[in-house]
């Protein structure tokens, strides 16, 4: 019973691991930013496996790692759905600077100042207005800060730029093209995420009936909660539907991480 809820406390931490977030479709360095909070509930959840090996035996500690398990696993499906929620406001930022980019170039302003306009508007984009400034290679730094997760639009813009100043085409009319597909392409992407949040608000509901099923067998005399945290074969049926559930949840993340990345 606690080799059982050993291995799904483990499984639930391995889960939570940025590296394993970029195997699972991520497909980006996770900034230390998004790392600190996992790193801060891996060693309180360290504290808290030590603390019930030290205090707790049988039932009490399989129970206590279990949960232990479970919790790392929801935090991670947080932290992921806030990864996404930061990427998709991202996105806007970058369109927005796209379009003012373009409008900027289209009124005749040098691309240097251009690109000072648009560092004013989102902080994170000065490095490529220094390199504007300072003659290096902006569509390197474009592309760099394109692979944040939803500035991915950048690097269309870094392609452009570069197509630009090798073929001598008009910049203002390649990046007001980029900025009309990077605005059809937002348009698209809020197609989807309206309708994968009923999904996904269908998979929740579905993940939370067994807690209704609970209450109502406790409701008719019946001990589910008894069965499932005071004996071996509940454990093992709270440990086994706590990782499906999780699981599930996991695999329609990874769907919508999927189908939203660009």
């Amino acid at each position: 019973m606690t080799v059982v809820a050993i291995t799904a406390a483990l499984l639930a931490g391995y889960l939570s691991l940025p590296g394993t977030a970029r195997r699972l479709g991520q497909g980006r360095r996770l900034r230390s930013a998004d790392r600190a909070p996992t790193v801060a509930a891996l060693l309180a959840a360290s504290l808290a496996v030590g603390a019930l090996v030290g205090l707790a035996e049988g039932t009490a500690l399989a129970l206590g790692l279990v949960l232990v398990g479970a919790g790392l696993g929801g935090l991670r499906l947080v932290a992921a759905a806030r990864r996404r929620q930061r990427a998709g406001a991202r996105a806007d930022v970058v369109l927005g600077l796209c379009e003012a980019l373009a409008g900027e170039l289209r009124a005749g302003q040098p691309p240097v100042a251009a690109l000072e306009h648009c560092a004013g508007l989102w902080p994170d984009f000065a490095p490529v207005a220094t390199a504007g400034r300072l003659g290096a290679d902006v569509p390197a730094a474009l592309r760099e800060l394109g692979e944040r997760p939803g500035a991915g639009a950048l690097r269309d813009l870094a392609s452009a730029w570069q197509v630009s100043g090798s073929t001598g085409a008009g910049l203002s009319v390649a990046l007001t093209q980029v900025a009309t597909s990077v605005r059809e392409q937002r348009a698209t992407d809020r197609l989807v995420a309206a309708e994968l949040a009923s999904a996904q608000a269908t998979a929740r509901m579905v993940a939370a009936l067994p807690a209704f099923s609970l209450v109502l067998g406790a409701g008719v005399g019946g001990d589910p909660w008894g069965f499932l945290l005071r004996t071996p074969a509940g454990l093992v049926c709270l440990a086994c539907g706590l990782g499906l559930a999780l699981l599930g949840l996991g695999w329609l993340e990874r769907i919508a991480v999927g189908v939203r990345r660009r």
